[in-house]
């Protein structure tokens, strides 16, 4: 019996040395992750996590509600792909054709009102913000430098010729390791920190700017601090509540999680909504920045946004990114988008007049073979030209 308590001793003297080493090493945010993620039976963050965090809300106003197609839902998901959509715990598979909803799938208890985690989908928010602020005269230009909102970087050797393109870009230079699996992480850390500001700042330049494209949500969340800072009095979700939430006439009210009651969006993901609203976001990128006459965001700056920075990419390589827009013009029906963890998808195809959203739990993340990793974009893609080839 003494043997047994000894154990038992033993092991909560390990458990309470270990607790007592990752407070010291500043690591402690890894017990919160693990309470949100392995305890509750996952392995990364979830789409409904945002329930697990403070969050700003982003109140809708009055909703212009979609229009539905003619042809809305006339026209079956291909079997192969349906299962696809199953198999891989989807919550939302919608299609708008010129401004209408022509297809529209919720599964798994889902529907058109549950919101879920954006994740990397919000740096394309951030980044319309960026453009937004630059209207409205809060930020000189996408060219300005970073040092003139992030004077905690004027000394440093890299960071004082870093503009806020290249922020939105990836080709900043900034020391970020991007893994959304392994718990001892930069990224693990903005996640379920408690104070994303102090970690970024704490974050140098290692390399010059304007090198090759290299993804860091530490870049995005960059742009959140700096973002917040130009706005002055008025939070982030505000100033995304005024600029194009009400004017749009989202359906919803959204949720911004932040890394504590007190604290500030986590700008490079974690906007939650629901799969219409997703759709008006990538519908204003296809017009422009247009929405129902009204120019809500510079044409010239979507154009900046979604066209590739072939600047960031060799000359053997397809560039794939714009400015916090993901892209093929390789492909035989180009297409740019924003996309998230586990297979968040808003994606454009200007030939069509086509926006496809698809959110859900997981994706198939074998890689493929084409530019773009993750072969679940082009078979969603794929999926609705079928569609849109269907229509008579």
């Amino acid at each position: 019996m003494k043997k047994i308590w000894k154990i038992i001793k033993w092991f909560f003297i390990i458990i309470a040395l270990i607790l007592i080493g990752l407070w010291v090493t500043g690591n402690d945010y890894i017990i919160r992750g693990l309470q949100l993620t392995y305890l509750k039976g996952e392995k990364t963050a979830n789409i409904d996590d945002y329930k697990d965090f403070d969050n700003n809300v982003i109140l809708a106003g009055n909703p212009q509600n979609w229009q539905q197609h003619s042809f809305y839902n006339k026209i079956s998901l291909n079997p192969s792909f349906e299962k696809e959509m199953n198999e891989f715990k989807s919550a939302a598979f919608l299609i708008i054709k010129d401004g209408k909803i022509i297809n529209e799938h919720y599964f798994n208890g889902y529907n058109e009102k549950s919101l879920t985690n954006s994740f990397s989908m919000a740096k394309s928010i951030t980044t319309m913000l960026i453009g937004k602020a630059i209207e409205d005269g809060y930020i000189k230009s996408f060219e300005q430098r970073i040092t003139d909102f992030l004077p905690e970087y004027k000394d440093d050797e890299f960071s004082k010729d870093v503009t806020i393109a290249d922020l939105s870009a990836m080709t900043s230079g900034f020391d970020w390791t991007e893994d959304y699996y392994l718990p001892l992480n930069p990224t693990a850390k903005a996640y379920y920190g408690d104070n994303v500001e102090k970690q970024m700042l704490a974050t140098k330049f290692i390399t010059q700017p304007g090198g090759h494209f290299k993804y860091a949500s530490g870049d995005t969340q960059l742009l959140g601090i700096l973002l917040k800072r130009a706005l002055k009095n008025k939070s982030i979700s505000q100033y995304m509540q005024e600029s194009f939430w009400q004017p749009m006439g989202m359906e919803f009210d959204a949720q911004w999680s932040k890394d504590r009651a007190d604290g500030m969006e986590k700008t490079y993901c974690c906007f939650n909504s629901d799969a219409r609203d997703f759709a008006k976001l990538g519908q204003l990128l296809l017009n422009n920045g247009n929405w129902n006459g009204k120019q809500l965001l510079d044409s010239t700056f979507v154009q900046k946004m979604i066209q590739p920075n072939t600047k960031a990419f060799n000359e053997d390589e397809v560039p794939v990114y714009g400015h916090s827009t993901w892209m093929d013009p390789s492909y035989k029906t180009p297409f740019y988008a924003m996309l998230g963890h586990l297979g968040q998808r808003i994606i454009i195809i200007p030939s069509q007049q086509l926006v496809v959203v698809r959110t859900g739990k997981t994706h198939d993340d074998k890689p493929s073979n084409k530019p773009l990793s993750d072969g679940d974009i082009y078979r969603l893609v794929d999926e609705a030209i079928r569609i849109n080839s269907n229509i008579k």
